[in-house]
């Protein structure tokens, strides 16, 4: 599925970016001090966990995590409401506007259980008596699929101004206190030592094709699933109805868990390359990029590792190593949002030529769903 800029005399501009990390700078070392020592878990999976801790220090190259919780009083800090209104107070002061400009919300997150939405709580936090909303909840491609949804309403006409919204509070589901530590397995604490939480936010404008001002612009996105013939690879076993809370405890249903080593490489890797490399050529053929105009290509895994091989295949797109653009290293892997704090970081720090294009794409592995974009600087 991919959209592209059909109406020639109008383009989609990011008009204005902003992130937010909650809390102070954390090393790998402090991780379960922050998180909670999971002292009730099986002894042989502690045992475990002290050994891949510092295997995964080497493999990850994470120099920093960021978590909203108090380390003293073990309270959270903030939520994903929060954290996306402050992303969000950065990208509307960038673009010089108010929060009474934005006509559309649009919002990707992991997964979520809460009513109202977040987007009408956004919408109050931020003072905005009347706009349109839209919540989608597509794991770590559903920041993508939100940018999708507001630069294809644009283009249409429907609205001129959309703020769209990624945030991620990993450390909700990676707590001690979260867990029924009785039942823990591997898979289920892997992920406390690489995700992180955060937000990140952009604001977009229908614009002049040939305007004065120089954005980068929305010019093609991309999404599919892969996954229909293949197991989920990241889960919980919760079933699609509400359990009874105590039963959901007992059983461990809410319990995160992501396979690793062989049981996620048999998935993820394919005849004919990775179903990274393959996604992203099927993107490519659809959005008939020239290669030679990429200047960044982000990339958001959670293991430079993984990124270094998938770079190595891409390479045979014609895509250079030298265009890697990642902050996995500063801030941890935050999941959904990724993608828009590191746009963020890089519209603040780096400087674009005419014409010069960030491509990004990303898989996630709860169903090997992928997703794209293509921005062009103006």
């Amino acid at each position: 599925m991919s959209t592209g800029n059909s109406d020639q005399m109008k383009k989609v501009s990011i008009v204005g970016s902003g992130s937010y990390l909650p809390g102070e700078k954390i090393k790998l070392q402090d991780v379960d001090h922050y998180l909670g020592e999971l002292h009730n878990a099986p002894t042989r999976l502690q045992k475990w966990q002290k050994m891949t801790k510092g295997l995964m220090e080497k493999m990850l190259e994470v120099e920093h995590y960021y978590y909203a919780i108090d380390p003293v009083t073990r309270a959270f800090t903030e939520d994903n409401v929060s954290m996306s209104v402050k992303a969000a107070h950065k990208a509307l002061k960038m673009a010089g506007m108010d929060a009474s400009d934005i006509e559309l919300i649009t919002y990707g997150s992991a997964h979520q259980d809460q009513m109202p939405t977040a987007t009408a709580r956004i919408q109050e936090a931020l003072g905005i008596e009347h706009c349109a909303e839209l919540a989608i909840h597509g794991n770590c491609t559903s920041a993508y699929k939100a940018l999708t949804v507001a630069a294809d309403m644009l283009l249409a006409g429907r609205y001129k101004t959309a703020l769209v919204l990624s945030s991620n509070m990993s450390s909700s589901e990676l707590r001690a206190e979260y867990y029924n530590q009785a039942l823990l397995k591997k898979e289920e604490i892997l992920l406390r030592y690489f995700l992180s939480d955060g937000a990140g936010a952009l604001l977009l404008q229908a614009t002049a094709k040939y305007g004065a001002r120089e954005h980068l612009c929305v010019e093609s996105t991309y999404f599919e699933s892969i996954g229909g013939h293949k197991p989920a690879a990241m889960f919980n076993k919760r079933p699609a109805y509400w359990m009874n809370p105590k039963e959901e405890y007992e059983k461990g249903c809410h319990h995160l868990s992501q396979l690793f080593n062989d049981d996620l490489r048999k998935h993820f890797n394919e005849e004919g390359g990775s179903v990274f490399y393959k996604g992203l050529k099927r993107m490519l053929k659809q959005s008939n990029l020239s290669v030679e105009d990429i200047r960044l290509f982000q990339v958001n895994f959670p293991s430079k590792h993984i990124a270094e091989l998938v770079l190595e295949e891409c390479e045979q797109l014609g895509i250079s190593q030298s265009c890697l653009y990642s902050k996995m290293s500063s801030m941890g892997y935050v999941g959904p949002p990724m993608a828009f704090i590191s746009l963020d970081k890089m519209i603040r720090e780096e400087k674009f030529q005419s014409n010069e294009v960030v491509l990004s794409f990303v898989t996630e592995v709860s169903k090997f769903m992928q997703a794209g974009y293509i921005l062009r600087y103006y």
